[in-house]
Parts: structure tokens; sequence; C-alpha cells
């Protein structure tokens, strides 16, 4: 009944990639299976091959709907915040921080290139959509910087992305305080890099 209920309405893709989302954060990776999604989405173990026919399909699914969340954390923090460009990247730290720290499995799994098919299009296109935002976010400060080639603008994104990334990371794995759960000592406060890209 509950498969014929899935198929009828058209949703059985939704419903294991939205029951592999919620897996992952209360098993981690080693706990997913389709077979054990199957099972409790309620399905024969079968059924899954008809819209993911391995595991990895599935985990591309996974990710880039993670992404899309992602992006979204990102652009809702900036909306929502000043358009001061030191500002900006602030915001966009604040939610890349706030959705790894609602979802650290699927993050974790987001930037894991040996389990994903990153020749798949579609991954591609919403995790160029999550890009595109710290290129904005980073176009002001490297002007600001003088940075002109395309390559020096390019490292200017790949040091912000690494500090905010990394902060990310350590956060999660409570290597570095969570700067929303409580005070931080001095010595655990995240680096300022926005203030640090706008001074002279």
């Amino acid at each position: 009944m509950t498969q014929k209920k899935a198929y009828h309405h058209g949703d059985l893709r939704q419903a294991l990639l939205q029951t592999a989302l919620d897996m992952i954060e209360e098993t981690g990776l080693e706990g997913l299976s389709l077979r054990k999604i199957a099972a409790r989405v309620g399905v024969s173990h079968a059924a899954p091959e008809h819209h993911f026919p391995s595991l990895r399909h599935l985990m591309n699914a996974m990710a880039g709907e993670g992404f899309v969340i992602f992006t979204r954390s990102i652009t809702d923090e900036r909306r929502s915040s000043s358009s001061d460009p030191a500002e900006q990247i602030r915001a966009a730290s604040r939610g890349y921080l706030n959705y790894a720290r609602a979802h650290p499995a699927l993050f974790r799994l987001m930037f894991n290139a040996g389990l994903l098919d990153w020749s798949d299009d579609d991954l591609r296109e919403k995790a160029g959509k999550a890009y595109d935002q710290l290129r904005e976010i980073c176009a002001p400060a490297a002007d600001f910087r003088g940075l002109k080639t395309e390559a020096e603008r390019a490292s200017l994104e790949q040091l912000v992305w690494s500090q905010i990334h990394g902060q990310a990371h350590l956060m999660i794995d409570q290597k570095l305080p969570d700067p929303d759960g409580g005070e931080c000592p001095p010595v655990c406060q995240p680096l300022d890099i926005a203030g640090l890209l706008f001074h002279r």
C-alpha cells in the first residue's frame, strides 16, 4: 500500500531523497544504504533503482539539494544585512556557518570529492551557484586591494573560502567554539577576514 501510494503521487524520488537527507544526519554516511532508505520509506529494496541506480547517484542528488539550501542560507543572511562590502562578507560567513551547524553530515558530503560524481551537470550547476556567492562578496575586496587579474581575484576567493570553510569544519568537529553557542575565549575567536581585507 505504501509503495503504491508513493508511485501514485509521483513522489517516490522525493520521498527517498528526503529520507536519505534525514538519515545522514542521524547515522552519518556510514549508516546510509539504499536498502535501509527503502525500508524506511516502506518500499521494496529494488524500488530505489528506478530513480537512483546506485548509492552514488543518490548522494549526488543529496549534495545537489544541500547546495540549494546552502546557497539560500547565505543569500538570506546577505539580504538581511547591510550592503557594506565588509558586512556582506560577514553575513555570508554567518549563512555558511548556520548551514554547517544545521546540516553537519550533509555539509561534509557536499565537499567530499571521492564520494560524488562531479561530471554530473546538475550537481555542478548547483555548486556553481553557491560559488557565485563567494565571487560576489569577494569582488569589492579585490577591487579595494587593487587585484586585477583573474588569477589574483581567484586567489582572494580561495583565501576567503578557506577561512570560512575551515572555521565551519572546526566548529562542527568541536575543535573551535560555536560563535553562537556561547562566549569564545579570545584565542578561539574566528579571524575577521572582512576587516583585514578592507584595512589599509
